[in-house]
């Protein structure tokens, strides 16, 4: 993906908005809005943003996984095993 290529003016946005969420189901990569020539914001589809949203939270709990191992806080995979089946 080159974000470059998808860089538009908000006046852009604002001539253009039916367009681009038609366009979202073709191209699903996110648009960069710029003001006064600077990024301000990015428009994309919510799909798009919601498979985002998982992959970040996912990401999160394998960095808290990796911390709690790194502390010490885990136990051997047979005794996890053993108290899952107790759950059940």
């Amino acid at each position: 993906m080159s974000l470059a290529t998808q860089i538009r003016p908000i006046t852009y946005l604002k001539s253009n908005a039916a367009d681009i969420v038609k366009g979202f189901s073709v191209n699903p990569e996110p648009i960069i809005i710029t003001q006064n020539g600077e990024a301000r914001m990015v428009v994309m589809d919510i799909a798009e943003y919601e498979k985002q949203q998982e992959t970040i939270a996912l990401l999160k709990l394998l960095a808290l996984g990796r911390t709690e191992f790194k502390a010490g806080h885990f136990s051997e995979a047979e005794d996890f095993l053993d108290e899952m089946g107790d759950v059940a």
